[in-house]
């Protein structure tokens, strides 16, 4: 007993440490994410905008898809429906362990099929990997001087490929677009969903977009230069956008956004689902925060002094002047710091430092000293303020093995109490989103609208908690079913 009292003495003696390794760390990670707010304000009025190209170019248009036989047919509708020169695009469909009509129907529709069967590499990357082998065997990727990367469920406008070649003509190698959702009204997931990605516009890629910054690429509906596949597709983690991402900026390359381009996707309508790939890319997210995590680090120091690789072969590059080339190695480790802080896994890093000073150092503090008047409603917060103002619940204990446990249990409730706080904070996030796109997305009834904007907040709870798993769980790539019928007409 002796022992575990000396033990207990000696872990609160240490707190003063400790307490200020958690602010160093909490400082740290709040500037890893301070520039959102500026983002968020230039997002709101502001985007980048393409003259109308002086060329039009020659694309190849890359599909991956597994047992997808119920959509693949309505995206290759919607891209033969395109106002573009149908002289300037091919369409690749890699067919991708299949089991189902998905090649057949894509042939029939008159793309380039190529089936792949392999059941132990099983993610896109890899699907894409083996596509872009073949299209280098068989047409050389030089052929095409940009590709582009959808799903099997996406429909596009029909000006997508003429928009996007819009910024590709001025000089922009990697591209992303406005992602809408062909089934927004089909319940609160799939538009938890829909509000997650135009969120993304709206704080992210907007904005970085007009400071000529890098945004990040989410899964499908981008574009990039044939360069960036010169040696062919290296990207086959879980989330091989995270991946590409990443690996881009750290070379130098500014990822644009074309508000413009706008394309549809199938959002999942199953809780199962929706937290099976969400542990899907918390592991893929952690994966290339390992993985670019410490080469970002470096840029924001050196800049391109330790590049692995250069695609950037450009001769006007090196023409630059020196006023020139100080801007862009400033907007180039700008971009790294801003790419790394996507990375960081902040919620695992708070949680884990919440832990143990909070949790852990603290109640052997209140061992030593006991609990002093402390309120059970103790915060900052609105609601912390009106329920203490009404409730006035102070709790004092001698020190001691009770103040040590009731100090623990207190410490958890007010974290608890904390986060369903921000749960009703966030709200307005889904509300601002839904009013501010109003124009673009499906109109859906009121009721649903308050639903949508209740729910909202949980999109971010289950990130966090998928985030927490994924620390300690090993995840395999799964298929996400697509049925949805819906056709780029019936969204007219």
């Amino acid at each position: 007993m002796e022992f575990i009292k000396d033990a207990i003495s000696y872990i609160a003696g240490t707190y003063p440490v400790w307490k200020k390794i958690y602010d160093i760390i909490g400082i740290i990670l709040s500037v890893l994410v301070f520039h959102k707010v500026f983002y968020f304000i230039i997002g709101m009025f502001f985007t980048r905008k393409f003259k109308k190209a002086k060329k039009n170019h020659k694309y190849g248009i890359c599909i991956a898809a597994r047992n997808e036989e119920e959509v693949i047919g309505n995206l290759i509708d919607s891209i033969h429906k395109q106002d573009y020169p149908k002289d300037l695009y091919t369409i690749f469909v890699v067919a991708d362990n299949c089991t189902d009509q998905t090649a057949n129907i894509a042939r029939n529709k008159g793309a380039i099929v190529y089936e792949r069967f392999d059941e132990e590499h099983k993610t896109k990357g890899f699907a894409l990997q083996y596509l872009f082998k073949q299209i280098e065997k068989d047409y050389n990727t030089d052929s095409f001087e940009a590709f582009f990367i959808f799903d099997a469920d996406n429909l596009l406008k029909k000006d997508y490929i003429a928009k996007m070649n819009d910024a590709f003509d001025e000089g922009c190698k990697i591209i992303t677009s406005y992602r809408n959702t062909k089934n927004f009204d089909e319940n609160w997931i799939s538009s938890n969903y829909a509000l997650h990605w135009i969120r993304s516009i709206r704080t992210n890629h907007r904005a970085r977009s007009v400071l000529r910054l890098a945004t990040n690429i989410q899964g499908t509906g981008f574009l990039f230069s044939n360069e960036i596949v010169k040696d062919g597709w290296k990207y086959t983690s879980l989330t091989e956008d995270r991946a590409l991402t990443a690996d881009a900026v750290a070379q130098g390359y500014q990822i644009t956004y074309q508000d413009e381009a706008e394309f549809y996707d199938e959002q999942p309508t199953s809780l199962k689902i929706a937290l099976r790939q969400r542990l899907r890319w918390s592991k893929g997210h952690l994966q290339a925060f390992v993985e670019s995590g410490p080469y970002l680090f470096i840029n924001i120091f050196f800049g391109k002094l330790f590049i692995k690789t250069n695609w950037n072969k450009d001769k006007k590059e090196e023409q630059k002047s020196i006023f020139l080339k100080i801007v862009e190695s400033i907007r180039h480790r700008f971009a790294s710091f801003d790419t790394l802080s996507q990375l960081t896994p902040i919620a695992f890093i708070n949680l884990i430092r919440w832990l143990i000073v909070s949790v852990i150092v603290y109640s052997c503090v209140q061992y030593i000293e006991g609990i002093n008047n402390v309120t059970l409603f103790n915060g900052s917060t609105w609601l912390y303020k009106t329920l203490n103002s009404i409730f006035m619940i102070n709790i004092t204990i001698k020190p001691g093995f009770k103040a040590m446990i009731i100090g623990l249990l207190l410490t958890i409730w007010f974290r608890l109490f904390y986060n369903f706080t921000l749960y009703f904070s966030n709200m307005w996030m889904g509300a601002y989103v839904l009013f501010i796109e109003r124009k673009r997305i499906k109109k859906i009834p009121l009721k649903n609208i308050i639903i949508d904007i209740l729910m909202w907040p949980w999109f971010d709870i289950i990130g966090r908690l998928t985030t927490y798993v994924a620390f300690f769980k090993k995840v395999t790539w799964k298929p996400i079913p697509h049925n949805s019928k819906i056709t780029i007409d019936d969204l007219k």
